[in-house]
């Protein structure tokens, strides 16, 4: 006889349910999240179990103690468990059964789970962009301190090398702010500015150091518009392209295709999706932006879409087109080449 382990997992403890092959429930209670506690449930029952758990906050945790005890498990995705398993009521004496009742049904809307090492190094990746988050809103704040205090900035590069190095000379005194709380924040943010600038680069030489034999970097690397950390953040995004079985469920994964509402013989396209990897998202618009400037392909691709659309519309279509063409390139193992553009004519 199987088991079926559900599990709602939290930060301290979790709601453990456990039911058999007919639909009884044998244990619905609380266990801390240790590794002991799951083991002495696992010899109490003393027989195969598989578990399921929601994928949430640090879920990784939970799954790699599970399986570091033998335990067969899956991963939810928690928006369609919801739409399974919808109840007015939601409790965690609740939650664990349902999870246990879809597993024991076959019914987990399951979603890929990466090696663990595969998710620290995503967990590197994501840290880098994070920094360049901060280091771009901090360079805002110095444009909109300078803009208050009327500075001319246009045509000026004032995060150079050069501009930097007047900063730490006190040579931003001849600036002329007009109260010296304004001079002050200016030098503090610049000051941060360097120190994150030391973290990205160190971040870098990781990066590096983890990706050197990801067989999916070069070649992403050769696609217009990719650079060395938009390559390698979007091949530990996708692990794997054999899970895509075509181009289209890739361009949806990636959340570049609209969402649409079909009823009476209508079609009405909305917004983009947003239910699924929204980092590989940033990197194809990204990779967009830079590709019109450096492929004459992608150049005339968008400017194509963009004299009956617009910029926003032309650059998604774009990005998805490029999701596109890395989804054939990672398939085929091969190289992207440039090709003149032909556009489609009925």
């Amino acid at each position: 006889m199987s088991y079926y382990m559900g599990i709602d997992h939290h930060k301290r403890y979790s709601q453990v349910a456990v039911m058999d092959e007919k639909g009884e429930i044998c244990v619905n209670s609380r266990f801390k999240n240790e590794k002991k506690s799951f083991e002495s449930l696992q010899q109490h029952f003393n027989v195969p179990f598989k578990a399921t758990l929601e994928a949430g906050n640090n879920w990784g945790k939970m799954y790699d103690l599970l399986e570091e005890i033998g335990i067969d498990t899956e991963v939810a995705h928690p928006l369609k468990v919801r739409a399974i398993a919808d109840a007015k009521i939601k409790t965690d004496s609740i939650d664990a059964p349902t999870l246990a009742h879809l597993l024991r049904a076959n019914l987990i809307p399951k979603i890929h789970v990466p090696t663990k090492e595969v998710r620290e190094q995503k967990n590197l990746l994501r840290y880098r962009l994070w920094l360049v988050r901060i280091r771009t809103m901090i360079k805002n704040r110095i444009y909109n301190i300078l803009d208050r205090n009327d500075v001319p900035t246009e045509g000026i590069n004032i995060f150079s090398a050069k501009a930097k190095e007047s900063i730490k000379n006190k040579k931003y005194n001849q600036i002329p702010f007009k109260n010296e709380i304004d001079k002050k924040l200016v030098k503090e943010r610049y000051e941060i500015l360097e120190i994150l600038d030391e973290y990205i680069k160190k971040t870098g030489s990781w990066i590096d150091k983890e990706l050197k034999n990801n067989p999916y970097v070069p070649i992403l690397d050769s696609i217009p518009g990719f650079a060395k950390v938009l390559s390698c953040l979007a091949a530990l995004e996708i692990d794997k392209i054999e899970r895509f079985p075509e181009d289209k469920k890739f361009a949806s994964y990636c959340c570049l295709i609209p969402s649409t509402y079909a009823s009476a013989g209508k079609i009405y396209h909305g917004d983009l999706i947003s239910h699924g990897n929204l980092f590989l998202k940033y990197v194809f618009i990204e990779a967009a932006w830079t590709s019109i400037r450096c492929s004459g392909y992608c150049r005339s691709y968008f400017e194509r879409i963009k004299e009956r659309k617009g910029n926003n519309i032309a650059i998604v279509a774009l990005a998805r087109r490029l999701s596109e063409i890395a989804y054939n390139c990672l398939k085929e193992n091969r190289n992207y080449e440039e090709r003149p553009y032909i556009p489609y004519s009925r």
